[in-house]
């Protein structure tokens, strides 16, 4: 009695192994990317409706400035900290706020960021009893916390490019006020810097959503500070 001759399966055509092993690569390409930006995605809707011009800003008392690196020698803004500080002082010149925030770092690797920003202003016309220094803003959670916490800040418009504006209209919110972007743009910036800036804001959302789960203390944590309240009053009629 003869045995049935076993039939082998053929063998899958090369190209159709390579097609399965792409679609399976871009749909873990796809899932991964999903993961990646989910905070960014948060972040965004978060801030959803809230950038405007400085024709469309509603009156506030008060215009947050972040600060930012600044040019070698430690004396003038880069171009990235500049056009921030031009809307700012558009902010001013419009009667849209009475008075401007200057938050960043007063020891930071470039130079006081601080001072140069309030120097800057000055020499552009913005009186410097409307301008009150935060010097301890390290980074855009301590930022929004200690205007909130310290200088008793509830509502403001807020200035900086819009690749950074989404996560600090979110950050500040988060912790307490009511915050408009305004942004500056980047009149002169070089394209890399624009790039390296939006590839760490991808970065930074994921520190920004961690920070605002947690709602940290600021690194500097300072006493009720009155300086803004009165710069405030001191230019309201």
């Amino acid at each position: 009695m003869s045995t049935p001759t076993e039939v082998k399966e053929a063998p899958k055509p090369p190209k159709r192994r390579r097609r399965r092993a792409l679609w399976r690569l871009a749909i873990a390409a796809v899932a991964l990317a999903a993961i990646v930006l989910t905070p960014t995605v948060w972040v965004r809707a978060s801030s959803s409706g809230r950038m405007v011009t400085v024709e469309q800003a509603p009156v506030a008392d008060v215009a947050i400035v972040f600060g930012a690196e600044v040019a070698p020698g430690g004396q003038d803004p880069m171009p990235f900290l500049r056009n921030r500080l031009d809307k700012a002082a558009a902010l001013v010149t419009a009667g849209k706020v009475k008075a401007l925030l200057i938050s960043g770092d007063a020891h930071g690797g470039s130079g006081n960021e601080v001072r140069v920003m309030s120097d800057y202003l000055a020499r552009h016309g913005v009186e410097p009893s409307r301008v009150v220094l935060d010097p301890y803003g390290l980074d855009t959670y301590d930022t929004c916390r200690r205007a909130h916490d310290v200088y008793g800040v509830d509502r403001a418009l807020l200035v900086s490019q819009d690749l950074h504006l989404y996560r600090a209209v979110t950050l500040c919110r988060r912790v307490g006020v009511d915050a408009w972007g305004v942004p500056s743009g980047c009149e002169g910036c070089r394209t890399v810097t624009i790039w390296k800036n939006q590839a760490r804001d991808v970065a930074a959302a994921w520190k920004a959503a961690w920070d605002a789960v947690r709602l940290r203390a600021p690194a500097v944590q300072s006493q009720p500070d009155p300086a803004l309240a009165n710069a405030v009053s001191a230019h309201t009629p």
